[in-house]
């Protein structure tokens, strides 16, 4: 056991091969397989593997078709003459899943892994048949309970709410919404799937995980109706938006991941009404700033901590409710969330369609290139690849305060700049010499003296 203990640990340090075709096939066009793991349809025996360097890595292989589905649902929501997406929020979404998978690739990387092949190792009682239909089967249940009790407590337990509200936070509610993810939330949901290695394999673990995911991006949706019988066993958009909204009625309901009959058994069910739901948080947070966005719950929460008056205000401000204050039930009182007015506007600062169209264009770039350095992150030094994700945040982070019309947006944006051209200057010669990338050299140029101009002109309104 102390040799394979040894094999599965260095499979998941070492970066993980996942995708070789024989291994995981389904057909000769082998093609079908991404678009089935968005609906869990991918059958048993061929997502049941041995070793995790068998299991492909599902997410990054379905990636592609979040983007023609994004694209699509626009195009969806056109036809059907819902409102149009707001750029600056379907941005904060996507930034929201980019810090995560930035932070993953240089800081967290299969940390929920690790803890779960170390605990599969060292203390399993007995290991199901990894080669079972009848394992497949266990394990789809047996995450998808474990998803249930993480999401509740995420959401009745505040330590926890901290990192998952992030994913609340839009007052949209899309496909992006489903990218807006939490960056430290992982640190709170790997727990709940412990108990799991106790008899699980890991490959198992990993696959169903990620299938569990996946299947929750295409019910972020305003789109698509009702689904019939299927509303009785599974989580559908309508049940899913009934989670992400503030009305009243709308809090602390449906927490499936994949199985709507765990709401129904424990008492967490709510079927959506006819009422228009209004998304996002009880009170909403109003900034695209990535990072406000990841961190300002914990900074409402050390507050708090401060002010209390004992320890175990402390223990109870921690583990009680978002809604909780001395005196009140554990999860606060329901009658105190306020209602919604019916002129309630959402948040959506106006900014020039050069902004705009600037912004589309630097997304779309750090888009690529992040997709790129994944590529290539295990070529590179450690630092380099740190230096640059905290590059990429930044971009981000710059992108959010213009959008915030916050003072010093334009300031960053310009030492963004600058440390893209000095960069440039210093490494440029590893870059290839082709139109493109001069193309973008002097757009960068441009750029920064646009961002001069509108920086003087913010300076010399102040002194005005």
């Amino acid at each position: 056991m102390g040799v394979a203990q040894h094999q599965q640990n260095k499979i998941i340090y070492d970066k993980m091969n996942f995708t070789t075709l024989s291994s995981w096939s389904l057909s000769p066009n082998s093609s079908l397989i991404p678009p089935l793991a968005l609906f869990y349809l991918v059958p048993p025996h061929v997502s049941s593997f041995q070793t995790l360097d068998k299991a492909p890595d599902y997410v990054t292989d379905v990636t592609p078709y979040f983007f023609i589905l994004i694209l699509l649902e626009m195009i969806t929501r056109w036809v059907q003459g819902l409102p149009r997406l707001h750029l600056n929020d379907s941005i904060g979404s996507l930034s929201a899943g980019m810090f995560m998978l930035m932070l993953n690739l240089v800081l967290f990387q299969s940390i929920e892994l690790v803890g779960y092949v170390w605990v599969y190792n060292n203390y399993r009682l007995f290991s199901l048949p990894w080669d079972s239909p009848l394992t497949w089967w266990i394990a789809l249940l047996g995450v998808d309970l474990a998803y249930y009790w993480f999401h509740r407590m995420a959401h009745e337990v505040n330590l926890f709410w901290s990192a998952h509200q992030a994913h609340h936070s839009s007052e949209e509610y899309n496909l992006t919404t489903a990218l807006r993810q939490s960056s430290f939330q992982r640190f709170g949901s790997a727990w709940f799937y412990l108990p799991l290695a106790l008899f699980m394999p890991p490959t198992h673990y990993l696959v169903h995980k990620e299938f569990n995911l996946l299947y929750q991006f295409w019910i972020h949706t305003e789109c698509i109706g009702t689904l019939g019988p299927l509303e009785y066993v599974l989580n559908t958009p309508s049940h899913h938006r009934v989670h992400h909204g503030r009305n009243r009625y709308c809090i602390d309901k449906n927490y499936a991941g994949v199985l709507i009959i765990w709401d129904r058994m424990f008492g967490t069910f709510e079927k959506e009404r006819d009422t228009k739901i209004h998304y996002g948080l009880v009170h909403n947070l109003k900034s695209f700033n990535p990072v406000w966005v990841q961190v300002h719950h914990y900074v409402y929460l050390v507050k708090k901590l401060f002010s209390a008056k004992s320890f175990s205000e402390c223990v109870h401000i921690l583990f009680k409710g978002p809604g909780w204050s001395p005196g009140k039930p554990r999860l606060g009182e329901p009658h105190e969330i306020p209602e919604i007015p019916h002129d309630t506007t959402k948040y959506n600062p106006p900014v020039p369609l050069w902004v705009t169209v600037y912004h589309f264009y630097n997304f779309a770039v750090l888009l690529v290139a992040s997709y790129l350095l994944g590529l290539i992150k295990s070529e590179l030094p450690y630092v380099v690849a740190l230096c640059a994700v905290l590059y990429f945040l930044y971009s981000l982070t710059c992108i959010g305060l213009i959008h915030d019309h916050h003072p010093l947006g334009p300031f960053c944006e310009i030492m963004k700049l600058l440390i893209l051209i000095s960069c440039d200057a210093y490494f440029g010669f590893y870059l290839s010499e082709s139109l493109l990338i001069q193309g973008m050299r002097v757009f960068a140029m441009f750029s920064l003296i646009v961002w001069l101009r509108v920086l003087f002109k913010q300076v010399k309104g102040k002194r005005d």
